[in-house]
């Protein structure tokens, strides 16, 4: 084994080694000693992470087995690295945004009992998200793939005294087995037409199974690589929650805030997409594949979106913003734009992490409190926290220069030019979408931060309003380190801890800059041969030859209607909550029907909980009461007891103990004998 590859094992088993020690010694070694093991296994992690960039930028790739599972005739379960710019990117990213994460959290759960517990789960999940890029076939994939399903579980549920927290990772858990389950299938039919599991060769004999059919039912023929693609999206749609198994994600909230930022930010929900880009070479192959992508995309962009307009938890708008970023990713898979989904995924990790841990910082100010009715005023109390959510806010909503501008306004430029079926539509959600992000994030930033200070105000209308739905909710929780409110003295709020802050600095700096990285990463030959685009899929192509650099990019969208739509959307933002504080409140009551509808989530968890959980009820009620009660007890159990007992009743009638009826029974069986033997 070469150093380099010595190298690619340190960087996923530096955090796994800090997660054991975490976990198995942290009571006995102390918090300090336990924040110190994970932190610098991540330092580690990063350090070997951009030593591995650096090796693959200068044209060193690798992509072998490192540890073979098991042999089973012809085919190899191995545990290998595929080593190329996409995994390398991936990995950096991964790499320091966890960093940070574990950072902020010896601020952010400094008093909580598990402590410990904590730094190794987020260590563990690092883990394991660096097993699921750095894979180089399916096994080890799908290794990844539910390692950070599972460790997911325990992260949402960390505060499992609490009944929504436990509710939130069993939702979580059971609506990623539904795409789980498409995932498994997926690889199920590549291992059986391709023979391995090994990328390359799959890659590499893609192209010969491209006419191949497959008949799911009877008479009704599909193409193998359609069925296929859409089988493994539906693994993606689960993870980086698509619509409609999106459901998930806004309830992971229960969980901590740090969690909530590493796997909204750049670890469990960037997966999908990650897999769909290195699925490329497969997706290529199939422009029904394409469509499904490229429309489920645009429906969760854009309808997620809207549901972040109505929220007031300062985490649950940031959640749902995760929702909307993740459909203009999926967006541009579907268009064949993967450098743009990927640079997507870069910029935003860092602004999304910074709005996550920047919402996190203000909850330790406010004490716990998340409800943004109970803010206001907030930017002169954290200068700080204040100027990285609003660098966070505007690369969110794709303003420039900020990173957030580059990559959206490559996506939605993509989607203009798209062939693939469906690209109108999703076009036109695109575009409307920018209009809902400027107005959210700015939202967020207006509500919590300018303004009346609220928080000391008892008699404010918002205050009335969020302290009536406090007590409705109140009966559900009981955990005393809840993000919620729970009823503290209210004084003035002050700025979070250094450790809290300056992890939100680092992630600023990137989302301000990140973005002018583009002609490279994009338009340049940054990935290689890691991606695959078919000749007949132009839009990137048609836009490199339009690019002309940072600045015309963003000279040439002063002309453009997305830049318009999202400066717009900050605009109407600025108007309903500084200059004209009262009118959402009569908005909210003359459009109650929308609101109602936004605020329900389009009623999907409601027909989930009545259609799925209530037939799964259902079902169970009705196989306990005709198939438990009713057939096995009543008919094979008590029914088989008591026909012994008839028969047994039946046969008692001949044994009656007198000896006259013995002899009487002799007489006449001895007479039926002689006359069966003189009739014969």
């Amino acid at each position: 084994m070469t150093a380099m590859q010595k190298l690619y094992l340190l960087v996923p088993l530096a955090p796994l080694a800090g997660a054991i020690i975490a976990g198995l010694f942290g009571k006995a070694i102390g918090r300090r000693a336990t924040h110190t093991v994970t932190i610098l296994g991540m330092v580690v992690c990063l350090i070997a992470s951009f030593l591995v960039y650096r090796d693959v930028m200068g044209g060193n790739i690798f992509n072998g087995p490192v540890y073979t599972w098991l042999v089973s005739g012809n085919i190899r379960f191995e545990i290998g690295f595929l080593i190329d710019p996409l995994s390398a990117t991936m990995m950096m990213v991964v790499s320091f945004v966890s960093l940070m994460v574990h950072i902020y959290t010896i601020g952010y759960m400094a008093d909580d009992p598990g402590y410990q517990r904590f730094f190794s789960y987020i260590s563990l999940f690092t883990f394991s998200m660096l097993m699921l890029v750095m894979s180089n076939n399916f096994l080890q994939l799908f290794f990844g793939w539910e390692a950070v399903g599972l460790v997911s579980y325990l992260l949402i549920g960390f505060w499992y005294t609490r009944p929504t927290a436990i509710y939130a990772n069993l939702k979580a858990f059971l609506v990623n087995r539904v795409g789980d389950f498409g995932f498994l299938l997926g690889i199920a039919l590549v291992l059986m037409y391709f023979g391995t599991l090994d990328y390359a060769a799959v890659f590499a004999g893609a192209g010969r199974l491209a006419g191949n059919s497959i008949e799911l039912f009877p008479g009704v023929s599909w193409s193998l690589m359609t069925v296929i693609c859409i089988l493994l999206f539906i693994g993606a749609m689960g993870k980086s929650a698509q619509f409609p198994l999106h459901v998930w994600l806004p309830d992971s909230m229960e969980g901590p805030t740090p969690i909530s930022a590493l796997i909204h930010a750049a670890t469990m929900v960037t997966a999908g997409i990650f897999m769909v880009a290195r699925m490329s070479p497969l997706f290529e192959l199939s422009e029904t594949a394409l469509s499904f992508v490229l429309v489920i995309g645009a429906i969760t962009a854009f309808f997620m979106a809207l549901i972040a307009t109505v929220q007031y938890d300062i985490k649950r708008v940031v959640a749902y913003s995760t929702l909307s970023q993740l459909g203009y990713m999926t967006m541009a898979l579907g268009a064949s734009a993967y450098s743009a989904a990927i640079f997507h995924l870069f910029t935003h990790a860092f602004f999304k992490a910074v709005l996550f841990l920047g919402a996190g910082s203000v909850i330790i100010a406010m004490h716990h409190q998340q409800d943004m009715r109970k803010m206001g005023g907030l930017a002169k109390y954290m200068p700080i926290t204040y100027m990285t959510v609003l660098i966070g806010a505007l690369a969110n909503a794709g303003l420039p220069p900020f990173a957030g501008f580059f990559s959206k306004e490559t996506i939605v430029e993509a989607l203009h030019h798209a062939t693939v079926p469906g690209a109108g539509f999703a076009y036109a959600l695109a575009v409307a979408g920018v209009f809902v992000g400027g107005f959210y994030s700015f939202r967020l930033v207006f509500y919590a931060f300018h303004g009346k200070e609220r928080f000391a105000d008892a008699h404010h209308p918002d205050v009335k309003a969020a302290d009536a739905e406090a007590k409705a909710a109140a009966h559900q929780d009981d955990h005393a380190h809840d993000d919620h409110a729970h009823g503290h003295d209210h004084h003035a709020p002050h700025e979070s801890p250094a450790v809290v802050w300056v992890p939100l600095v680092l992630l600023a700096i990137p989302s301000v800059c990140a973005g002018w990285l583009i002609g490279s990463f994009v338009y340049g030959n940054y990935f290689g041969s890691s991606i695959t685009v078919h000749p007949s899929h132009t839009a990137m192509a048609t836009l490199a030859q339009a690019f002309h650099g940072v600045i015309g990019m963003m000279t040439h969208a002063l002309g453009t209607l997305p830049f318009w739509l999202a400066v717009a959307g900050a605009g109407t933002a600025w108007f309903l909550y500084i200059l004209r504080p009262e009118l959402p409140a009569k908005l909210r009551h003359r459009w109650g029907v929308v609101v109602t509808i936004l605020m329900e989530k389009y009623g999907l968890d409601r027909f989930n909980d009545w259609f799925f959980a209530g037939g799964a009820r259902a079902l169970g009620t009705g196989l306990w009461k005709g198939g438990d009660i009713a057939v096995i007890d009543n008919v094979m159990v008590n029914g088989s007891a008591r026909l012994v007992g008839w028969f047994a009743s039946v046969v008692r009638q001949l044994q009656s103990g007198y000896i006259y009826h013995y002899a009487f029974a002799m007489i006449i069986g001895v007479l039926l004998l002689l006359t069966l033997a003189y009739s014969g």
